[in-house]
Protein backbone atom coordinates (compact mmCIF):
# COMPACT_ATOMS: atom_id res chain seq x y z
CA UNK A 1 0.00 0.00 0.00
CA UNK A 2 1.38 3.28 -1.13
CA UNK A 3 1.62 5.71 2.00
CA UNK A 4 2.07 8.31 -0.34
CA UNK A 5 -0.68 8.27 -2.89
CA UNK A 6 -2.38 11.59 -2.55
CA UNK A 7 -6.06 10.86 -1.67
CA UNK A 8 -7.65 14.22 -1.32
CA UNK A 9 -5.86 16.96 -3.87
CA UNK A 10 -7.40 19.87 -2.47
CA UNK A 11 -5.36 19.76 1.08
CA UNK A 12 -2.58 17.50 -0.46
CA UNK A 13 -3.51 14.55 2.54
CA UNK A 14 -1.82 11.23 1.95
CA UNK A 15 -3.64 7.82 2.15
CA UNK A 16 -0.53 7.50 4.86
CA UNK A 17 -2.74 9.93 7.08
CA UNK A 18 -6.24 8.56 6.34
CA UNK A 19 -4.75 5.35 7.74
CA UNK A 20 -3.09 6.84 10.37
CA UNK A 21 -6.15 8.88 11.54
CA UNK A 22 -7.56 5.41 11.37
CA UNK A 23 -5.44 3.85 13.59
CA UNK A 24 -5.99 6.84 16.06
CA UNK A 25 -9.48 5.77 16.25
CA UNK A 26 -11.52 7.77 13.81
CA UNK A 27 -14.68 5.68 12.51
CA UNK A 28 -16.38 8.23 10.44
CA UNK A 29 -16.13 10.34 7.65
CA UNK A 30 -16.17 13.29 9.62
CA UNK A 31 -14.15 12.31 12.43
CA UNK A 32 -11.16 11.77 9.24
CA UNK A 33 -12.13 15.17 8.24
CA UNK A 34 -11.73 16.56 11.46
CA UNK A 35 -8.63 14.76 12.18
CA UNK A 36 -6.92 15.31 9.11
CA UNK A 37 -8.79 18.31 6.52
CA UNK A 38 -9.43 15.11 3.86
CA UNK A 39 -12.74 16.94 2.00
CA UNK A 40 -12.18 20.09 3.47
CA UNK A 41 -10.64 21.56 0.27
CA UNK A 42 -12.85 23.08 -2.36
CA UNK A 43 -14.20 20.68 -4.20
CA UNK A 44 -15.64 19.94 -0.58
CA UNK A 45 -14.90 16.04 -0.69
CA UNK A 46 -16.65 15.38 -4.32
CA UNK A 47 -12.87 13.64 -4.98
CA UNK A 48 -11.63 11.53 -1.82
CA UNK A 49 -15.04 11.27 -0.22
CA UNK A 50 -15.51 8.06 -1.81
CA UNK A 51 -11.63 6.77 -1.77
CA UNK A 52 -12.12 7.65 2.48
CA UNK A 53 -15.15 5.46 2.63
CA UNK A 54 -13.56 2.59 1.14
CA UNK A 55 -10.94 3.10 3.53
CA UNK A 56 -13.05 2.93 6.71
CA UNK A 57 -14.76 -0.48 5.09
CA UNK A 58 -11.71 -2.07 4.10
CA UNK A 59 -10.03 -1.28 7.62
CA UNK A 60 -12.83 -3.02 9.65
CA UNK A 61 -12.81 -0.18 12.14
CA UNK A 62 -15.11 2.03 10.86
CA UNK A 63 -18.85 2.38 11.65
CA UNK A 64 -19.93 3.30 8.64
CA UNK A 65 -22.59 1.02 6.89
CA UNK A 66 -22.93 -0.11 3.39
CA UNK A 67 -24.49 2.81 2.61
CA UNK A 68 -22.81 5.60 4.65
CA UNK A 69 -24.81 8.90 5.68
CA UNK A 70 -22.71 11.50 3.44
CA UNK A 71 -20.11 13.87 5.45
CA UNK A 72 -21.03 17.09 6.04
CA UNK A 73 -19.76 19.72 3.12
CA UNK A 74 -20.48 23.25 1.56
CA UNK A 75 -20.51 24.45 -2.09
CA UNK A 76 -17.32 26.18 -3.20
CA UNK A 77 -17.41 29.65 -2.68
CA UNK A 78 -15.49 32.51 -4.59
CA UNK A 79 -14.00 35.62 -3.50
CA UNK A 80 -16.06 39.09 -3.83
CA UNK A 81 -15.47 42.17 -3.73
CA UNK A 82 -17.93 44.82 -1.46
CA UNK A 83 -19.71 46.36 -4.32
CA UNK A 84 -20.77 43.25 -5.43
CA UNK A 85 -22.82 42.61 -2.26
CA UNK A 86 -23.70 45.88 -2.24
CA UNK A 87 -25.30 45.31 -6.04
CA UNK A 88 -22.96 47.68 -7.70
CA UNK A 89 -22.30 46.46 -11.10
CA UNK A 90 -18.31 47.28 -11.70
CA UNK A 91 -17.56 45.86 -7.67
CA UNK A 92 -15.66 49.46 -7.05
CA UNK A 93 -18.15 50.38 -4.35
Amino acid sequence: MDRELMICRCEEITQGEILDSIERGAQTLNEIKRMTRAGMGLCQGRTCRRLISQMLQKSGKGIEEEFPRPSTFRPPVRPLKVGELAGEENGDG
